[in-house]
């Protein structure tokens, strides 16, 4: 069953984050308006040690959650970039380290419901430590942390972000 779509309108936009009103209709004769959240395409990355025992994480305190937790390196993809660019420079700038060459293994819509938000994962196999990060408000500190300890950092809730729980359940799935 596909809604159908009479028409949008603007409420709010920002380099960031849109809002929309949108005309919609659903099977069976309903319309009506529905907010939708459009926003920029983002890329995250699990990059794991050499050894894929350590997964490189950052310790970050997210205000609107009012949440301390571990998180993957991730972020916007500019428009003059591709999504693999994107991540190398994510990874870069907020880890210092360099990852070495990035597989692609999927990508979801976050809130497909109500947005078009749409994340592109990448996996690492190593990473060589090229400096501090470049931003020091990213995180509090940067680790390269036990694989073993993900299961209980997650149980913990020191790991809640969505995009870093999908990037380390799809990369580790095959690492177990």
């Amino acid at each position: 069953m596909k809604w159908t779509v009479h028409g949008r309108r603007s409420v709010y936009t920002s380099p960031w984050i849109e809002l929309w009103l949108d005309d919609v209709e659903i099977p069976g004769g309903d319309r009506f308006e529905h907010h939708v959240v459009r926003m920029r395409p983002t890329v995250t990355a699990a990059v794991l040690d050499e050894t894929a025992e350590h997964v490189l994480l950052l310790w970050r305190h997210r205000f609107i959650s009012e949440v301390w937790g571990w998180e993957v390196p991730g972020g916007w993809i500019d428009d003059d970039e591709t999504p693999v660019e994107a991540i190398r420079r994510e990874v870069e700038e907020e880890t210092g380290w360099r990852a070495r060459p990035m597989t692609e293994l999927g990508s979801w819509f976050n809130m497909p419901g109500i947005s078009d938000a749409r994340c592109t994962l990448y996996r690492a196999d190593g990473a060589a430590l090229v400096g501090s990060p470049e931003d020091d408000s990213e995180s509090t500190r940067v680790d390269w942390v036990p694989v073993g300890d993900i299961p209980g950092l997650i149980a913990d809730r020191r790991i809640t972000d969505g995009d870093t729980l999908i990037a380390l359940s799809i990369a580790l799935a095959g690492s177990a």
